[in-house]
């Protein structure tokens, strides 16, 4: 900062940064206020805390000074802008779907009995357990490769496979193999598509906060979060199961008003008599159970006529009223009402309640209700009800299976429509449908849900019809979506899924709250007791820093995760690092007699370079890592890299705002005590001549590290290896040996063969990690998997159980994981070697720092191998581990990059034998690298000691990460940069 004017357009971008954050993190605030409103209203009561919020989620609740009074957000959107916590903060659900592309082929080739297609089938389905091809390659392979073996001329588009009539327009007879295939890649990528329309259809009926679908590109995987869900298994079922797409004839408004409104006075007038007699005589108790469940539902419901109307008081009937002669017209259609959606439940149980059923008139015998997919008001509040014709059977004329092909489309005004095409059996059904329901509705249902109820204008032949509406691009898309998935092929499998307990995550963030506030106050101390008045200033950038990452990830809408947590923290560490170099810099040049304004600019420059290159490499890493992970990892590099970006620009400007405002208003500042003053000066350590003592000490430990990583192995975790995963709070202490026998006697397999899992303490006695590959080939297998364990549980003698967690890997992913854990590591080493090389200009600083790089890996896996089954806690190689690996790896160049760029400098200026150069350079950088490394190393411990069982390993990996960083940069990279460049 050569002026003011620079000063103030760097106060300016602060402030704009401050504002912007704030705005982002108020939404958080509000919910928050919301919240504490709800159970203040509902004194402990959850379900009444729910409805409150329900009642107020539509509701203006918040309007920002920022906008004037002009924008108003509802609670709804305050929810969707807040700071998300992951499932490990709050408990839930993930898991990985993937439609089974064998399946969808055998259905695209209508279960074709092609001998060689099926042994292609067979053999693709083999390879991708263990190949990272995806499995249509490894079929199209197969094919090619079993059709020439066996001299026979069967073609893709022969009529046997996929030249049959569902395909005939898309695939030509004499289309060769590879055409044949990309088609199929079309309509593979179709069935994801419809797959994932359905999900997300599902998803929004599960009534839970913030749930989030995303496809995993080019895998054909769909990746589901669901925060705070309960009824797991109904959901994993509900996500497993396949579409059910019908087309239901529907009854007409106008024949079941009056029904309607004498089933609203028959209800009315028997609450209030209820009530009546509940008044007069406390001494009887003769109400029934169900109309009890009615009173309670009428007297929390949002009336305003007393009860008089007790169904069109939550379902407003589908009526206008003329407002000169308040007369009551019917509107025709199958909509009989309207309710807001909070209030559909209540309304269920009215036309549930046998008071309500008998009333109906015989001709609406099979009659049934059902609701609209999505609300249709401007508000998104309330959903319309659809009388549908049913049967004593309760099935429907026509299915989806029917459907060939669905496809969004523009008439010729230029409005969205929908055309469909059935087969041969479809089209006759449809025909008949359509002529006995001119005039009529025909409900499009999907799962129990209306999607469409189009108006039928006239018999339909041939198969093909044309659905239009006051449809938007996307809706029409959607419904063709819906549409095409009545002919899904295959459900979708979970292969990977982590069930968090609400009680677990509740310790997460309490674990992960107090690891925080330890560990910043320890650095605010330490940087006050080694600094001074600079410690104050760093300690302020350090807060506001906090401030710009909480505020970025919740206006990135990011997702906090307990190693995203453990993120934010390492960050704190290692933004410390930034003001150390500056600090120190400027001690430097206060001891060559410059004086404290000189000092301040000249420390500022000389360390810019330095603090850039350090910060770049472990972005890189932390870029790599956001690229391979997934889950809580990916939460971990978000809040990394943020930390890394927000610290930089409040470790340079923040603290130089503050050092020259009090030089400008001639108030004191120091960089040092009398303690800290003369630290680490005038030493003349010679790390060079003690080389080949270091290069002896570090392979004897990698040596005997890889043969323990041969003979003994690593601990893979489900992650790396597929199986399932369970953690398991008894009350009493667990003998780990018993409970393993136990469960043995339960995991038993087809061949009757005991499947004993591994069972180990995990963080108290009374706490086990259980994983069992038991019928881990059957994805789908998960509630037997857990009925035998729960049995064998119930039976145990160390008291009352909860399942704290859950997870399960198939063998598929496991590999998956695997093959990019190993991409990840290599690509970020690559991508080092060539920023180094770049920004050094010379090989043997690149040779350098990657030998250290993989100096420390080895010696991480060395003491994981070496000691995993003797501490008492957790080294299982899993993600987690992949991310303490990448981190460490950023960590380590951290450090050698500020080593090799202070010899830079040194051998730039410096005259003399290049090892004393080199050592001078060495020992100049000490009090730098004690500081950052001592203060990472604590931080770190903070988090090992109170983060929680479940970070503990990560956080043991990252502890000895910067042990073997620090020493690798000192007694590995820089010896070997000397020795590959001065030493023939």
């Amino acid at each position: 900062m050569k002026n003011s004017n620079v000063r103030n357009l760097i106060g300016f971008i602060g402030i704009v940064f401050f504002i912007s954050f704030l705005f982002s993190l108020s939404f958080t605030f509000v919910v928050n206020r919301e919240k504490s409103k709800a159970k203040e209203f509902s004194s402990g009561d959850i379900e009444l805390e729910q409805y409150y919020l329900d009642s107020v989620a539509n509701e203006p609740i918040y309007t920002p000074w920022l906008f004037f009074g002009q924008k108003s957000w509802t609670l709804s959107e305050c929810q969707d802008s807040e700071l998300k916590l992951g499932l490990d903060l709050q408990g839930g659900m993930n898991v990985t779907l993937e439609i089974s592309m064998k399946d969808i082929l055998i259905a695209l080739s209508d279960n074709s009995k092609d001998p060689v297609f099926n042994k292609a089938l067979s053999i693709a389905s083999e390879k991708e357990k263990i190949s990272q091809e995806d499995y249509l390659s490894l079929f199209e392979k197969e094919f090619i490769k079993l059709n020439a073996e066996s001299n026979m001329s069967s073609r893709l588009s022969s009529p046997r496979i996929f030249g049959n009539k569902d395909l005939r327009d898309k695939i030509p007879s004499d289309a060769s193999d590879a055409d044949v295939m990309r088609v199929i890649r079309l309509e593979a990528e179709g069935a994801v598509d419809r797959a994932f329309t359905v999900l997300r259809a599902r998803i929004d009926k599960f009534g839970v906060a913030s749930p989030s679908i995303q496809k995993a590109e080019r895998t054909g995987r769909i990746i589901v979060e669901l925060p705070g869900v309960k009824d797991v298994v109904r959901v994993k079922k509900l996500l497993q199961s396949a579409a059910v797409l019908e087309f239901w004839e529907t009854y007409d408004n106008v024949n079941l008003f009056n029904f309607f409104q004498e089933a609203n006075f028959v209800l009315s007038e028997k609450l209030s008599n209820a009530e009546n007699e509940a008044d007069n005589s406390k001494k009887t108790n003769t109400i029934d159970d169900e109309l009890e469940d009615l009173i309670l539902e009428a007297e929390e419901s949002d009336t305003t006529s007393q009860n008089l109307n007790v169904l069109f008081d939550l379902l407003n009937p589908n009526i206008a009223v003329d407002p000169n002669t308040n007369s009551i017209q019917i509107i025709p259609g199958p909509v009989v009402g309207s309710s807001l959606v909070k209030d559909t439940t209540k309304v269920n149980e009215y036309l549930n309640s046998a008071d309500f059923l008998k009333l109906i008139p015989q001709q609406f015998r099979n009659i049934k209700f059902l609701w609209e997919a999505k609300p249709f008001d401007d508000k998104k509040e309330r959903l319309r009800l659809i009388a549908i014709k049913s049967n004593r059977e309760d099935k429907s004329k026509l299915s989806g299976d029917v459907i060939v092909d669905a496809a969004q489309d523009i008439d010729q005004f230029g409005n969205p429509q929908i055309t469909m095409r059935m087969n041969r059996t479809g089209a006759r059904l449809w025909q008949k449908l359509t002529k006995e329901n001119i005039g009529s509705s025909v409900a499009v249902v999907l799962d129990d849900f209306v999607y469409s109820f189009p108006v039928v204008n006239a018999e339909i032949s041939g198969g093909s019809s044309v659905i239009s509406g006051d449809f938007t691009l996307d809706e029409a898309q959607d419904l063709a979506n819906i549409l095409k998935a009545g002919k899904l092929p295959a459900p979708a499998n979970i292969i990977q899924s982590e069930i968090v307990g609400p009680s677990l995550g509740q310790e997460a963030i309490e674990s992960g709250y107090k690891s925080f506030l330890i560990a910043l106050g320890f650095i605010l101390l330490y940087m006050i007791f080694y600094y001074m008045h600079a410690g104050l200033a760093s300690n302020l950038a350090l807060l506001i820093n906090m401030f710009f990452i909480f505020g970025a990830l919740s206006g990135l809408g990011g997702v906090l995760t307990l190693p995203g947590i453990a993120g934010i923290v390492l960050t704190i560490g290692m933004s410390v690092d930034a003001n150390v170099l500056i600090y120190e810099r400027i001690r430097e040049e206060l001891t060559q007699g410059k004086g404290l304004t000189l000092a301040i600019r000249d420390g500022y420059q000389q360390a810019y370079s330095s603090i850039i290159d350090a910060n770049i490499t472990t972005l890189l890493t932390g870029v790599v890592l956001f690229y391979f992970g997934s889950g809580p990892i990916k939460g971990f590099a978000t809040t990394l890299i943020i930390g890394i970006l927000t610290s930089l620009f409040c470790a340079i400007f923040v603290t130089r705002i503050v050092f020259e405002s009090r030089i400008e208003s001639k108030r004191k500042v120091t960089f040092s005590n009398f303690i800290t003053n003369n630290a680490f000066k005038n030493l003349n350590l010679t790390f060079l001549n003690n080389r080949k003592r270091y290069y002896i000490l570090s392979a004897t430990i990698i040596v005997v590290g890889i043969f323990s990583l041969f003979t003994k192995g690593l601990n893979q975790g489900v992650d790396f290896q597929g199986g399932r995963t369970y953690v398991v709070r008894f009350d009493n202490n667990v003998n780990t040996a018993e409970l393993r026998n136990s469960l043995g006697n339960h995991f038993v397999n087809e061949n009757n063969l005991k499947m004993f899992p591994e069972v180990k303490t995990f963080g108290d006695l009374n706490q086990v990690k259980i994983t069992t590959n038991y019928m881990i080939e059957d994805l789908t297998a998960d509630e037997i998997v857990e009925n035998s364990l729960k049995k064998c549980l119930n039976g145990s003698s160390y008291g009352n159980y909860e399942i704290m967690s859950s997870q399960l890997v198939g063998p598929t992913i496991a590999d998956d994981i695997k093959s990019s854990a190993f991409w990840s590591i290599l690509f970020s080493l690559a991508l080092i070697f060539m920023y180094i090389l770049f920004r050094f200009k010379k090989w043997q600083y690149s040779l350098g720092a990657v030998a250290a790089v993989f100096h420390d890996v080895l010696i991480l896996l060395s003491i994981f191998s070496l000691f995993y089954g003797m501490l008492p806690f957790s080294l299982e190689i899993d993600q987690a581990f992949i991310a303490a690996v990448l981190t460490v790896i950023g960590y380590s160049l951290n450090d050698t990059v500020v080593v090799f760029d202070r010899i830079r400098e040194y051998m730039s200026v410096k005259v003399g034998e290049p090892s004393v150069v080199i050592n001078n350079a060495l020992n100049s950088t000490l009090s730098r690298t004690i500081n950052t490394s001592l203060t990472t190393f604590f931080v770190l411990f903070v988090i090992f000691i109170f983060g929680g069982e479940i970070v503990r390993g990560f956080m043991f990996a990252l502890m000895i990460g910067v042990i073997v960083g620090t020493y690798s940069s000192l007694f590995i990279a820089t010896p070997i940069m000397y020795d590959s460049s001065y030493k023939k």
